[in-house]
């Protein structure tokens, strides 16, 4: 393997744990309004089960985009470039997530909460759903010219496929969340969850298999149908595990339609990072992106020591707060942090 092909996989690993840790955070925030409603003690319940480790996990996504940066600045710079607007909407809803969770009870105000959760249903939907467009065009193609800039109108980057890639993530990762309230809760909210489970199930295997398919006969190769296969046997286990009352392997069961579906995009975009629709002479690939073969066998060292340290710690938070939660745990607002 070349240090090209290891860092295209390891970029590629890191958005998926990102999208796997992240999105059952977005899925809760954009069931918020429903699984929460009733009671702010409902909401906080929520709130709470991803208070620990919602930061955490969007660390992977800054560690991608610090991966992308430095093995493949042309790609950085052209996705950054090409997808300004986007890119510029998803941080700015991020950003007002970040905000909103961690003020949320900082005045004990139901006015100042509501705004609050408005804004978690904001920075949980935007981004669930532009995900999914940023890879489908990227899997699709983009208009790129030979200065390795994306040119012509936003319309061209809203095709049906893209679209569908949005609705994709959108509701995959409301699923995921949905099952992960019922893995962390108890009670009446876990009841509720159970049931957003089975109302997005079908749904969600319609959509996610129907893009999944047209990926895979649109732009995949021979072996990417064993990530497509991998894809709907998650979502075989989830239904089943759900059904059973497992919520834990139901949780494994979309995580693994989550990571297949990552690996079924991202295998049909190899060897290319950003292909072109205007000339297949204009697309960027793994070594006309990447950056120098010194920077790369540094950056490889770096990661090897340091990428298992990172997985162990979080994968301790993890364990230490594993317990589920309930109603009749929360107290009355104190004013501190949400998850403190």
């Amino acid at each position: 393997m070349s240090l090209q092909q290891f860092w295209f996989v390891l970029v590629s690993v890191l958005f998926t744990g990102y999208f796997i840790l992240e999105g059952f955070d977005f899925g809760v925030g954009m069931l918020m309004p429903i699984i929460g409603r009733g009671s702010d003690k409902r909401r906080r319940v929520l709130l709470n089960t991803i208070g620990p480790v919602w930061d955490g996990n969007e660390v992977w996504l800054i560690t991608a985009g610090g991966a992308m940066f430095a093995a493949f600045p042309e790609w950085y710079a052209s996705l950054f470039s090409g997808f300004y607007l986007a890119l510029l909407l998803l941080l700015v809803a991020l950003i007002v997530r970040v905000c909103a969770i961690e003020y949320r009870s900082k005045i004990n105000s139901p006015k100042w909460r509501a705004w609050c959760d408005v804004g978690i249903g904001i920075g949980s939907w935007i981004p669930a759903l532009a995900w999914g467009w940023v890879f489908a065009n990227l899997v699709r193609g983009v208009p790129l010219d030979e200065h390795k800039q994306v040119v012509g109108s936003v319309w061209e980057l809203l095709s049906p496929y893209a679209l569908l890639g949005a609705a994709t993530t959108g509701i995959l990762f409301a699923l995921h969340g949905a099952i992960f309230l019922a893995l962390k809760t108890g009670g009446e909210v876990r009841d509720d969850a159970r049931k957003c489970v089975r109302i997005l199930y079908l749904p969600t295997v319609a959509i996610v298999g129907g893009f999944g398919l047209w990926t895979q006969l649109a732009y995949g190769s021979g072996w990417t149908w064993a990530a497509l296969g991998a894809a709907v046997l998650g979502l075989v286990v989830a239904g089943g595990a759900t059904a059973a009352g497992r919520d834990g392997w139901a949780f494994i069961g979309t995580a693994l339609t989550i990571a297949a579906a990552t690996i079924l995009l991202v295998g049909s975009l190899y060897p290319n990072v950003m292909p072109s629709t205007i000339s297949p002479a204009f697309d960027l690939n793994i070594h006309n992106a990447s950056s120098g073969r010194y920077t790369l066998q540094v950056m490889s060292w770096a990661a090897v020591l340091c990428v298992p340290v990172v997985l162990a710690y979080q994968g301790w938070t993890y364990w230490v707060f594993r317990k589920r939660l309930t109603v009749d745990q929360i107290p009355a607002p104190t004013g501190l942090p949400v998850g403190k």
